[in-house]
């Protein structure tokens, strides 16, 4: 008897699970499924799991193509499974291709193509939704979104927006989307909500169309670059009942909402003073973070992280506002950029680049002590609290997995399944003041040149 075995969470079972489990199931005589526990499922940065473990279960035994359900709860289970079932083929989805090679010292491994278009009505209307989700643009970040979507259940990517015929046709395939369309107005039609990518001068008409019919839409920071676009957009997404969400992957991360939460608990005092950085650099001559047509800059690029970071801890009562910016004369685009924010009673510092190189650290500065997040803090993993005694410091450990953009996706989702259109973790308002900042420094409002 030739023996296969796949694992999967297969919450809110859909086509796409019973054709990968009917094709695993054609490649031996008997076919055993393990399904992911919850706690497994959170240790390996899965997100938004809708269904408990008992209704999983009952999902794969439903669709009668299993032999025989077991558990997956840890990690290099697999490896004991194949052993103790005498199994001779692994199979899963064709998104994890290589990620198991490692098995291949104990049977054959098969990674099977994965179904395209999955999502239906009858689906969507059963459970809580599987959002058919369309990528409005096919860069860098696009193709990271797309790997960071399958740790988040409830959600299928059907397709992406863009401009380059060629382009899309490879982006497609090589993320085996459903489809791509050069035209938006059809590309919205065959989805429920978008994901914008695209460059940052570009982000409003996008938006405003996917509202107007309907769709939700989260939005690559920053949003929009005006604060009236940004009012008129949110105002737009009430009145049609759309989710509108700001796309700063900080700020849903399970490390920096704690250490915002514990901050302001008065652990440290009362905060006087923050200093935050964040900059990389930018080798590439021809490229959109240093093109001022496309509304390039290190304040544009990297801004939204930092004023996160102080907005959350200090609110949106700025008194006093000035930057100090190195501008590349030729490009006339900003590579580095320190800026002030006058609190009444405490003053927040950040410094951004992108032609000029800084430690990447988070200092919060109280009357009793300090918070020190090291670099890279926006992926807040792991902070500590400071005192003069330091026998009082504490050390705060979280996970940050992959690129974080699976914490935006999962708290966009959430939104859309609860009917909720405001997000604490950001807030419209902390939004808009976001913008409000950055639309200052693009006016060159009180801007010193260095």
């Amino acid at each position: 008897m030739k023996k296969v075995i796949t694992y999967g969470t297969f919450d809110l079972f859909h086509e796409g699970h019973y054709r990968l489990l009917k094709r695993a199931k054609e490649l031996g005589d008997y076919l055993i499924v393990g399904v992911t526990t919850e706690n497994y499922d959170k240790s390996r940065g899965k997100l938004n799991v809708q269904q408990s473990l008992i209704e999983r279960i009952e999902n794969v035994r439903k669709c009668g193509l299993a032999d025989e359900i077991i558990i997956e709860e840890y990690e290099g289970q697999k490896i004991e499974d194949i052993q103790k079932y005498n199994i001779d083929v692994f199979a899963i989805g064709s998104d994890w291709i290589g990620k198991f090679d490692y098995l291949k010292n104990y049977c054959d491994v098969v990674y099977l193509e994965r179904t395209r278009g999955i999502s239906s009505t009858e689906l969507r209307n059963k459970y809580n939704g599987i959002v058919r989700l369309g990528l409005v643009g096919n860069g860098r970040i696009a193709r990271r979104f797309v790997k960071e979507s399958k740790y988040v259940s409830g959600v299928n990517i059907e397709g992406v927006f863009g401009r380059k015929i060629s382009s899309l046709r490879k982006f497609v395939e090589e993320n085996e989307l459903e489809f791509f369309s050069t035209n938006y107005e059809e590309f919205i039609e065959k989805v429920d909500a978008v994901y914008i990518a695209t460059p940052h001068h570009t982000h409003y008409q996008y938006a405003k169309e996917a509202i107007l019919r309907g769709k939700h839409v989260l939005c690559e920071k920053p949003m929009v670059l005006s604060v009236k676009e940004a009012e008129e957009l949110y105002i737009l997404a009430k009145n049609n009942n759309c989710v509108l969400l700001e796309a700063i992957k900080t700020a849903y991360s399970p490390g920096f909402i704690r250490l915002v939460s514990l901050a302001k608990s008065g652990i440290i005092g009362e905060i006087k003073s923050i200093d935050a950085t964040f900059t990389k650099l930018i080798d590439a001559e021809h490229c959109r973070e240093l093109d001022p047509s496309q509304a390039g800059g290190s304040m544009t690029e990297l801004g939204s992280y930092l004023l996160l970071a102080f907005i959350k801890l200090l609110g949106r009562d700025i008194k006093e506002l000035r930057f100090y910016s190195y501008f590349d004369k030729e490009k006339n685009v900003d590579l580095f950029t320190k800026f002030n924010l006058l609190y009444p009673g405490a003053i927040a510092t950040g410094k951004v680049g992108l032609g000029v190189k800084s430690e990447g650290d988070l200092i919060i500065s109280g009357t009793k002590g300090y918070i020190y997040v090291p670099s890279p803090w926006w992926k807040t993993e792991y902070f500590e609290v400071r005192y003069e005694d330091s026998n009082m410091n504490k050390k705060y450990y979280y996970k940050f997995e992959g690129d974080g953009l699976r914490y935006e996706l999962a708290e966009f989702l959430s939104l859309i399944n609860k009917q909720d259109l405001q997000s604490y973790k950001l807030e419209e308002e902390e939004s808009i003041q976001i913008i409000r900042i950055i639309e200052k420094f693009m006016s060159r409002e009180n801007v010193v040149y260095l």
